[in-house]
């Protein structure tokens, strides 16, 4: 059988798709879309990738509204937090340890849910 092998892009809409693209490479690193084929898109480190709906009543991505919600891999979640931070980002960070790491949530510019997750084990191993 056939499977995929990552994800190849994430697809949204935007009150504002140029800004919010603007936001998220100042803050988050994530290249915005190149004007051309040639040019380099952002890359993911290889890493673990959780597939995982919901329920339409989880309150799991905090505002009921929204239908998605973003967790990104960082490598040091500390000095993340403390970057977005002193952008004036507000950002919660989860005061529990989990098995497969640490968290914190923050919304973008259009209150998108957006979770950080540094894994305890960076291959994704429990």
């Amino acid at each position: 059988m056939q499977k995929v092998t990552g994800i190849g892009g994430f697809f949204f809409r935007s009150e504002d798709p140029k800004g919010l693209s603007a936001w998220y490479a100042k803050y988050l690193g994530i290249n915005e879309v190149p004007d051309s084929y040639d040019a380099p898109v952002w890359q993911q480190d290889t890493g673990p990738t959780v597939f995982a709906p919901f329920t339409a009543e989880s309150a799991y991505f905090g505002d009921l509204t929204k239908n998605w919600m973003i967790n990104f891999r960082v490598d040091d979640l500390d000095a993340m937090v403390a970057q977005l931070r002193a952008a004036d980002i507000e950002v919660e960070v989860e005061g529990e340890t989990y098995p497969n790491g640490w968290f914190a949530r923050l919304t973008d510019p259009e209150g998108n849910p957006i979770q950080l997750w540094q894994p305890k084990d960076p291959t994704g191993a429990l």
